[in-house]
């Protein structure tokens, strides 16, 4: 499984994943081309759990959402809701550092066309259980797209019907709170699915949520 229940750089579990990262690290050596880790504090409240790398984003720079369209959306929006700090430059060594707010991936490495299948998404459903349990901090998660926030109530043993996803959909499973929203991506905000302004106001719900108790 690789070290404290996180993929190791040549996970062998999904073989589709596995042949497309080889198709790629061929074609393009200096890329991260791996599974890609969770970014931010282990003792965060906020869990951000996105769908699965970017081919040119996150697969491409190691950094979950850097490099692409999402990421410029969710770490503007993180900036203003005081999740983080420093100036966000689509490149891992900008000196960003997330504050009280981790990220990670329901599925760790770019699947092609940007589709994991199903049983990818179970695969690697393990290492998503082992990111909330290491987090003895964490109060709440936001899920970005429905396969994000299915997989994450089954991580935490939830059934659908408790945490039905929908755009600003919340809710409770044990001591954590769900806020769901449509991903961040170029396709969702290009097609008008998802505005900044709806985006942004699922994270000040977050951020009343957290700084209520």
């Amino acid at each position: 499984m690789g070290d404290a229940g996180k993929p190791g750089r040549d996970c062998p579990r999904c073989p589709r994943l596995v042949a497309f990262r080889e198709e790629w690290r061929q074609r393009e050596p200096s890329w991260h081309n791996a599974p890609v880790p969770s970014f931010g504090p282990l003792t965060a409240q906020l869990l951000v759990v996105g769908l699965a790398p970017g081919l040119q984003g996150a697969n491409r720079t190691g950094r979950p959402f850097t490099g692409d369209w999402a990421g410029d959306l969710l770490y503007e929006t993180l900036g203003e809701y005081g999740f983080s700090r420093g100036r966000y430059d689509e490149r891992p060594d900008d000196g960003l550092t997330l504050i009280d707010c981790r990220i990670t991936n329901g599925v760790r490495c770019v699947p092609p066309q940007n589709k994991p299948i199903p049983a990818e998404i179970a695969t690697c459903r393990d290492f998503l259980m082992a990111t909330i349990g290491e987090m003895p901090k964490l109060r709440a998660i936001v899920t970005l797209g429905r396969i994000s926030h299915e997989t994450t109530v089954k991580a935490l043993n939830g059934k659908r019907a408790e945490a039905a996803f929908g755009h600003g959909a919340r809710a409770t499973l044990g001591p954590l709170a769900i806020f769901a929203s449509y991903h961040c991506s170029r396709y969702n905000t290009n097609t008008g699915v998802l505005t900044p302004k709806m985006f942004k106001k699922v994270f000040a719900e977050v951020r009343t949520y957290l700084d209520a108790r």
